[in-house]
């Protein structure tokens, strides 16, 4: 609709670095350089590391993301791809699958902007991905630095399960005077 505003809130800061991991499935290259570009320039302007994989597909981006947010370090993540309108129904299995893995993951924590297009065609893509545009990798960058803020300010210290001692009793200390 033309004419039309959105609202935009404003870029979160942070006190303690934010190291972002955007996973992008290139499969129309240059509509994926596009959402790249938009996300690497909201991620530096919020001061925040990030780096870069590919995957084959739309489908591969949930599952690379819990891959990292299993084994890595990462505070956020920006899921980047384009879905475009063929003559099957695998348009809807891709936009519908990626998207609720997706979603789930964010459920159990992960801090993850969704910029993965689901369009009808090439030239709606374009729009929505190019940086000087609609910038949805920026945006979908926005949204994961929003996510890592809440996260941090909402944070509880991590605890560890069974009973852990105030301190370790050193051997042959018979009144336990002494600590380690």
């Amino acid at each position: 609709m033309a004419g039309q505003s959105h609202y935009t809130a404003a870029r979160p800061s942070f006190d303690a670095p934010v190291k972002v991991l955007i996973v992008v499935a290139p499969y129309y290259k240059d509509i994926a350089d596009n959402l790249v570009a938009g996300a690497q320039s909201e991620l530096d302007a919020a001061g925040a590391t990030h780096e870069i994989v590919e995957v084959p597909g739309a489908l591969e981006v949930p599952t690379a993301i819990r891959i990292a947010y299993r084994q890595s370090n990462f505070d956020g993540f920006v899921a980047l791809g384009c879905v475009i309108r063929g003559e099957t129904t695998h348009y809807d299995t891709v936009c519908n699958d990626s998207s609720r893995a997706i979603q789930l993951l964010g459920l159990e924590g992960a801090c993850i902007g969704n910029g993965i297009l689901t369009v009808e065609n090439h030239q709606q893509a374009a729009v929505r991905a190019d940086p000087a545009e609609q910038n949805k990798g920026g945006g979908a960058a926005a949204a994961a630095l929003h996510l890592v803020a809440l996260t941090r300010r909402w944070g509880r210290p991590s605890s560890g399960v069974g009973f852990k001692p105030d301190s370790i009793l050193i051997a042959g200390d018979p009144d336990g005077s002494k600590t380690a």
